[in-house]
């Protein structure tokens, strides 16, 4: 059986994209992704087994994607490529990684008579809603919020499965209408076949927090300043380690020189993933301090499960669906997302307990090893292949 994936970024990397091609290929399956970017360069190779097709997209076709919905000029793009890639080779399914090109997957899967296997990796229309470039003047000219809602639950209406990330997602989808029977839950863990054993040349000296991703308004770290600046005049060299970077970083800097912070906060900016672990290996407790909304209250980031199995504490805030995770792994706490002096007060209880410290640790690391992994995870995703395309292979027979 032989599956197109369709993803729009570069590719590799892509750390759930990839898990999901090893997981499909060692169950049996071949698998063609194609994508395209205007970072990428075209080209056609294989990556473990799986044949990537890359295109270089053009810039003015990438920016029209944010008007996709009133505009076809980025859906008729993507039309040419999949078309392109259909006519020489015969596919079983098509399977799409996120919400936006769903109407073109669809008529394809329509055209050929093959099953649609819509895999959301984020909650689309809500990120939509509260995306920077979205609610700029031009960008809510270009983009209704109320729109990508409406396509959201016509698309998933059409997909024939439907691929989530936490159980709050799968909850919210079938509120549109959405069977629940053909909606599985494929969570953001990490595989412990790909984890190898890090080694910090030294433990940071004084109590050290760490945040790692992208830094924008919604991640929350404007909230973490604040706390830190309250946590500082009980614990005075405490130290915060941003590894990342984004459009606010400089917001945050200025906050940093306007009261006096520099001591206490060091950006690194990007880092290679070894030196990333390196850091977060080194800090006493790690941070996921996003803002609450739809979009992260139907959220669970990898990096949830990198902290737990570098066996860091976390100090989380209380997004439904993150705070559930926490719970259920016994390895965090969580704050009011918007109040800095809750969040303050979460760090000094764990600064100030070693011993609660050392236990939160010990109970992430033991729930990756037992059921918070990939390979217990993916099961869920060849068991739906085998129902979707045994299914499609009954009704041809009838």
């Amino acid at each position: 059986m032989k599956i197109l994936m369709i993803l729009e970024a570069n590719f590799p990397p892509d750390v759930r994209v990839e898990k999901e091609i090893n997981t499909l290929i060692n169950a049996g399956y071949e698998i063609t992704l194609l994508s395209a970017s205007p970072n990428a360069e075209n080209s056609i190779f294989y990556w473990n087994k799986a044949k990537i097709i890359k295109h270089k997209m053009p810039k003015l076709i990438y920016k029209s994607s944010v008007a996709a919905l009133k505009s076809n000029i980025y859906f008729n793009y993507w039309h040419k490529l999949i078309s392109q890639t259909m006519k020489n080779e015969q596919f079983s399914a098509i399977h799409l990684h996120d919400l936006p090109l769903a109407k073109v997957a669809a008529k394809f899967s329509k055209i050929y008579n093959i099953p649609f296997v819509l895999d959301l990796h984020e909650n689309w229309a809500d990120y939509m809603e509260i995306a920077t470039h979205t609610n700029t003047f031009l960008g809510k000219i270009l983009s209704s919020p109320a729109q990508w809602h409406r396509y959201e639950q016509e698309m998933c209406m059409k997909a024939d499965r439907i691929i989530s990330v936490v159980k709050e997602m799968k909850e919210r989808i079938t509120r549109l209408g959405v069977d629940e029977n053909k909606i599985i839950v494929l969570p953001n863990s990490i595989s412990l076949t790909d984890q190898i054993d890090y080694i910090p040349s030294e433990r940071f000296s004084d109590f050290s927090l760490f945040y790692g991703g992208g830094i924008n308004i919604h991640r929350g770290l404007q909230i973490v300043l604040k706390a830190i600046k309250i946590v500082s005049e009980k614990i005075p060299n405490i130290k915060l380690n941003i590894v990342g970077d984004g459009s606010y970083k400089n917001i945050l800097e200025n906050y940093v020189i306007e009261n006096n912070l520099a001591k206490n906060i060091v950006f690194w900016g990007w880092k290679k993933y070894d030196e990333m672990v390196d850091i977060l290996i080194k800090s006493d407790v790690a941070l996921i301090p996003h803002l609450r909304s739809v979009q992260t209250d139907n959220s669970s980031p990898n990096k949830l499960y990198q902290y737990a199995y570098f066996q860091k504490p976390i100090i989380a805030s209380d997004c439904i669906s993150i705070k559930r995770i926490l719970a259920e792994m016994n390895c965090g706490i969580t704050y009011f997302h918007n109040d800095p002096n809750d969040l303050a007060e979460k760090i000094l209880e764990l600064a100030e307990n070693k011993e609660k410290l050392q236990q939160l640790a010990k109970n992430g690391f033991e729930a990756i090893q037992n059921k918070f992994n990939w390979e217990i995870d993916s099961l869920e995703l060849i068991q739906m292949y085998k129902n979707l395309l045994r299914d499609e292979n009954e009704s041809f027979i009838n």
